[in-house]
């Protein structure tokens, strides 16, 4: 079944991403892992060649063109190569449409032309050490001084959260309105009261900073409010199935190179005298491991038509999200028991991929949220 979803534009960005990554990631991922962070000098670069912003309007010096493809093709090469340190999928699919939807003329001039060259790094701060998935138990919260706004609080769990300049924080406004009680700020690198606390250590993705965020009487303009005031939790609910797709554009891309590198492996590997592909079992687990994948990939390549189309709804988004995963988790450990000892050495690709991938079912919102949001859009 051919792939229908991409055109001869996608194709040549694809390439042109490829090479970026052959000369600016893949020497270099290894000691990133290392570090626990990738080198900032990377983010400049993506953005001199166009893969930052690919969705902002030209004036401010993105792309320009509103093609959820663009964002697609980056998340798939990074996922193929082993590069989990890039953070650049949330700076583009989570981050971008607040800042491109919701600020004012005057934020725009701000912030969005260093967001395309790379020069000022985001992240969204949602989760806080007591909530997890539950958003509307946020404590955070912002009161009004004068003109201003002063934020206190602290999250956990936030990506970029070492290299970021721009934060969305998501705060407490009006506890006595409940959902319509909380509202998106723009917190920069250097306010008075923004800390960060360590980076956290991780099982996986251990190039990719993760950081616990504090702030402290953090006094934030009012022209750093974003968007409304009192519809913060609206525009999350708006924005999450993008970021949830974005999720499930992972975990396709993760089985389909898991899986491939795994027929390899039990074609080329031999026990008792014999590829260990040759053997009944083998075929059969590659059998259902190559299926599952095929209708992931159909099924998140509809789901990206979709959201192009303006039409992925939030239940969609949340099928994709949870069973991919799921399935990812699944494939990856089966495919890690095919290579033996050798799939439990980090040396391994599918060793790296098996501890990268476990946090899927977990961010974005966990498997049995999704499965929440289903049923009640079943009307159950």
């Amino acid at each position: 079944m051919e792939r229908t979803l991409f055109d001869d534009d996608h194709k040549l960005f694809r390439e042109s991403y490829r090479g970026f990554l052959a000369e600016h990631v893949a020497p270099f991922h290894d000691q990133w892992e290392d570090d626990n962070m990738v080198d900032r000098e990377v983010w400049v670069e993506a953005g001199k060649l166009g893969f930052l912003g690919m969705a902002v309007d030209e004036k401010y010096g993105g792309g320009g063109v509103q093609d959820f493809r663009y964002n697609t093709v980056v998340t798939e090469e990074s996922v193929r190569g082993g590069y989990s340190g890039l953070g650049f999928m949330l700076h583009n699919d989570v981050i971008q449409p607040y800042l491109t939807n919701l600020c004012s003329d005057e934020q725009k001039e701000r912030w969005l032309p260093r967001f395309c060259t790379g020069e000022l790094i985001t992240a969204v701060a949602m989760t806080e050490p007591g909530t997890g998935s539950d958003l509307q138990g946020i404590k955070t919260n912002a009161k009004r001084d004068g003109d201003d706004w002063i934020l206190n609080g602290a999250k956990t769990f936030i990506t970029n959260g070492i290299h970021s300049d721009l934060v969305i924080v998501v705060a407490q406004t009006d506890p006595s309105k409940g959902a319509q009680g909380f509202s998106l700020f723009g917190v920069e690198r250097g306010m008075p009261g923004f800390e960060r606390g360590r980076n956290l250590d991780k099982i996986g993705l251990k190039a990719q900073d993760t950081a616990e965020l504090s702030f402290n009487d953090v006094r934030v303009p009012s022209a750093n409010l974003i968007g409304e005031e009192g519809m913060g939790f609206m525009y999350l609910m708006q924005n999450l199935p993008q970021e949830r797709l974005s999720i499930a554009v992972v975990a396709a891309a993760a089985m389909e190179q898991v899986l491939q590198e795994t027929i390899e492996y039990c074609r080329d590997r031999k026990a008792f005298g014999r590829s260990i592909g040759s053997f009944q079992n083998s075929r059969f687990v590659m059998a259902e491991l190559a299926t599952e994948t095929k209708i992931a990939r159909v099924f998140v390549d509809q789901c990206i038509e979709a959201l192009n189309r303006g039409e992925l709804t939030i239940e969609e988004a949340a099928m994709a999200k949870w069973w991919t995963t799921e399935k990812q988790v699944a494939l990856i450990d089966r495919c890690l028991q095919m290579h033996g000892g050798y799939g439990y050495m980090r040396e391994y690709p599918v060793a790296k991929a098996f501890m990268d991938s476990r946090v899927q079912t977990i961010y974005g919102g966990t498997t049995e949220i999704m499965k929440e949001i289903i049923g009640r859009g079943l009307g159950m």
